[in-house]
Order: C-alpha cells, then sequence, then structure tokens
C-alpha cells in the first residue's frame, strides 16, 4: 500500500488517500474529509471532532461502521507519519451523511437521489437498462469529439 500513498484534493484542501492493492479500493483519512467537511482550523480539531462523532455514531448503533475503519500510519503536515482512521468509498460515504455541515450537504443530495434511482431500479428493471443505455450514448458523445487543447483539457498532449 505504501507506494499507492496519493493526497487528492476538494477544495484546495488535502484528503489524503492510500489504494489497497488486496481490496482494489481507495482508502480515505476520515480526519481530513472532516476537518475540510466541518471547515476545521486545524488537524487537531478535526481529530477532536471525530472523536466526539465516533462516540455519537457508537451511540446511535453504528458499531459495524467504526468496528471496519482501519488505522494506517499516513504522513502529516510535519512530515511526520502518524496513525489515522481510514475507509473506504462506502465507509466515507456513510461518515458524511452523519456531519451536519452545509459542505455535506450536496454529496447527501447526490446520496439521495442515486438511493432512490437504485430502488426504482430494483422495482422497475428496464429502468436500469435505460440508464445503461444512456450512460453508454454519452460516452459514445464525448469520445468521438475531438479533444480540447491543452491547457483546455486535462490529458497533455500525445507526442
Amino acid at each position: 500500500m505504501d507506494d499507492d500513498k496519493k493526497v487528492w484534493l476538494f477544495e484546495k484542501k488535502r484528503i489524503r488517500t492510500v489504494w489497497d492493492e488486496e481490496k482494489e479500493e481507495w482508502l480515505f483519512s476520515i480526519v481530513d474529509a472532516v476537518s475540510v467537511l466541518t471547515d476545521q482550523p486545524t488537524q487537531r480539531n478535526a481529530s477532536t471532532y471525530w472523536a466526539v462523532m465516533k462516540n455519537r455514531l457508537k451511540n446511535e448503533g453504528a458499531d459495524e461502521l467504526l468496528t471496519n475503519c482501519k488505522q494506517l500510519k499516513l504522513t502529516a503536515d510535519d512530515g511526520k507519519k502518524r496513525s489515522t482512521d481510514v475507509v473506504n468509498t462506502e465507509q466515507l460515504l456513510r461518515i458524511i451523511q452523519s456531519i451536519p455541515s452545509p459542505k455535506a450537504e450536496p454529496f447527501k443530495l447526490w446520496l439521495a437521489v442515486v438511493g432512490s434511482e437504485r430502488i426504482d431500479e430494483t422495482i422497475d428493471p428496464e429502468l436500469t437498462i435505460g440508464r445503461v443505455v444512456l450512460t453508454a450514448r454519452s460516452k459514445e458523445r464525448r469520445l468521438s469529439r475531438p479533444p480540447l487543447p491543452y491547457p483546455l483539457s486535462r490529458r497533455r498532449p500525445e507526442h
């Protein structure tokens, strides 16, 4: 896992991540996500917020979520490696649902829409087929367009 560490930015703030080769999934630093979504001024404040939130989640019966948190040593702002709680995407989305913050609202709205769509697709499987067809057509259109000139595109020109 050490070779696959990466820092992702959300609103110009870092969220440390690690690729779990065995499970083939990204793991995210909970403290970093909490810091960004709650505007905590320091990592220590974000750690305290996460500690209080863990207790609240435990009292609400979210023991499984907390049990599945891993601790990994990630590089901190001061360059030292420190143990920090990390979770996969599904667990991170669950934690975001528990954060009372305006910045978390877009994620919560998106989760509600996707959840509603998947429930509808369970009831009527034809909806799934329609979604797949629309997604495929959208990707075909994007692939058929010529790429934007660098630097407008995110890809570097091929030489």
